[in-house]
């Protein structure tokens, strides 16, 4: 069976109680995709990745998880990574509010 991307990763965004995703948590839905940003001037994490959706940042991929991104992103192969709300409950935690996926895309022709 074919599957356009390889999932590699479920997160809560990091730091999303710091950000700006409260003013839009209402239009984020299941499966809408998100924005991944390096951070190299960040002075708590070089290896920082910023998750945005429509130009609001939410906050970031959990230190834990940020490596690989980071690397993807800072060789130039953003292309090969999505990033999609996969659970979004304003009643939870705020640093527990929007769960993501992140998957790795298939280049190869179906």
């Amino acid at each position: 069976m074919y599957e356009p991307s390889r999932h590699i990763a479920t997160f809560n965004i990091a730091g999303f109680q710091h950000w700006d995703g409260a003013t839009v948590i209402d239009q984020l839905k299941v499966g809408s995709p998100l924005q991944l940003v390096t951070e190299p001037d960040n002075p708590h994490d070089s290896e920082a990745v910023a998750i945005r959706w429509q130009g609001t940042k939410l906050g970031y991929v959990p230190s834990g998880e940020n490596h690989l991104p980071s690397l993807l992103l800072h060789y130039g192969h953003a292309g090969v990574l999505e990033c999609r709300v996969l659970k979004v409950d304003p009643s939870e935690s705020p640093w527990k509010q929007v769960m993501v996926g992140l998957y790795l895309t298939d280049a190869r022709d179906t």
